[in-house]
């Protein structure tokens, strides 16, 4: 799979519904999930930003510390590999409440991964405002490249790979993982599943 980010100038000036859009399916089986879920990105000088629209008539969201364990409850995540080796990847979270989660994923050839909570993205934003259709809610995300380390800026043309997430809650306690790339099974730590992240 392949989602072309286009770049601009300021993001403040970015019109949204003028963004590639794409949206999440069932991670196991590929289908439409229950609520809508789709997502937009773009690129500045300095950043990623990502834009979820999520539909949600039940919002299960207690935590209020950054790097608790947020994909307990409900979320939206994305995790980025501009190494493309599928060992060493970044994670990012954002609760309904606006709540913070960023981790480095290395990926052991066991099959174990190690989680590394103590890495932080300094300039990691995020902001949750409710849809202009009721029941929805929006997440604004910000990830700058100057927080992940050697990867730097991109180039125009330059392939990273990643996967965009969701997990939600139900009235009746069920969980739902979608995925823009579906990884098969419940688990989203599958990077040989992710797709591609075009910068033009």
């Amino acid at each position: 799979m392949k989602y072309i980010c286009r770049y601009i100038d300021e993001i403040s000036c970015v019109k949204w519904e003028d963004v590639q859009v794409s949206y999440l399916r069932d991670v196991v089986s590929a289908d439409v999930p229950k609520l809508e879920t789709r997502f937009r990105a773009c690129w500045t000088a300095d950043s990623l930003h990502i834009r979820y629209e999520c539909e949600d008539d039940h919002v299960v969201s207690t935590m209020t510390q950054r790097d608790e364990p947020l994909y307990e409850e409900d979320v939206v995540e994305v995790f980025l590999d501009p190494f493309g080796g599928g060992t060493t990847y970044y994670e990012f979270e954002v609760s309904p409440r606006g709540v913070l989660f960023d981790a480095l994923i290395h990926n052991k050839l066991d099959g174990n991964k190690d989680v590394d909570t103590s890495w932080i993205a300094k300039g990691f934003q995020a902001e949750v405002t409710p849809g202009k259709e009721d029941g929805w809610l929006v997440y604004d995300v910000r990830i700058p490249f100057a927080d992940l380390d050697e990867a730097g800026v991109p180039h125009a043309g330059a392939v990273w790979h990643w996967n965009v997430f969701r997990i939600d809650d139900d009235r009746d306690g069920v969980r739902h993982y979608s995925a823009w790339s579906p990884t098969g099974i419940v688990n989203f730590h599958v990077p040989q599943q992710f797709g591609e992240l075009v910068f033009e």
